[in-house]
């Protein structure tokens, strides 16, 4: 079950936290459709190259409709990003918090873990920039918490701020060459 509060998750309550944002000279309506187009990630994300959504035992579903309480399988995650299928990639299994299509906010939390171990919350959110008609800023923070989360802050930081960074700016190149 999701231990979602339904908002983003709080910096302090975590062990460490990723965030990125980015203006987009795109609309919402038009982001929001790159940011949830999971298929196309490999034309355009060096850190998430795909998204599907499966059931409890990873195997993908023929119906790829996202809706809370979903699993979500993220695979593969290049750390550091990377165009490249030769890179040794990640992956996380997740289960989606929150899908507001409404106010365009997505957000899961890693399931692979105990709680205890490891958890992570992630979300993304788009929102108009104010006085700027057409432009959106997207943004994106995930939180990790439990003992496996001072190992993941470690070794792969510097990676996974680097992924970031590299979807945020894959969706800004994405979103503007659909205009």
């Amino acid at each position: 079950m999701s231990t979602s509060s339904g908002l983003p998750p709080v910096r302090a309550n975590g062990v460490f936290a990723l965030s990125a944002n980015i203006i987009i000279d795109a609309p919402r309506e038009k982001v929001w459709e790159v940011l949830m187009d999971w298929k196309s990630y490999r034309e355009w994300n060096a850190f998430v190259r795909n998204q599907q959504l499966t059931d409890a035992r990873k195997n993908p579903l023929a119906d790829q409709t996202p809706s809370v309480g979903s699993y979500l399988l993220i695979s593969p995650v290049h750390i550091p990003p990377t165009m490249s299928d030769k890179w040794l990639p990640s992956s996380a299994f997740e289960r989606i918090t929150a899908l507001d299509r409404d106010n365009f906010r997505v957000a899961w939390e890693n399931i692979e873990m105990p709680r205890w171990l490891l958890n992570a919350e992630r979300w993304q959110a788009l929102s108009e920039v104010e006085g700027e008609p057409g432009k959106t800023r997207y943004e994106t923070i995930e939180v990790f918490g439990g003992v496996v989360a001072y190992i993941v802050k470690v070794l792969f930081r510097k990676g996974l701020n680097e992924g970031f960074a590299a979807m945020a700016e894959g969706l800004k190149r994405r979103s503007e060459e659909r205009q």
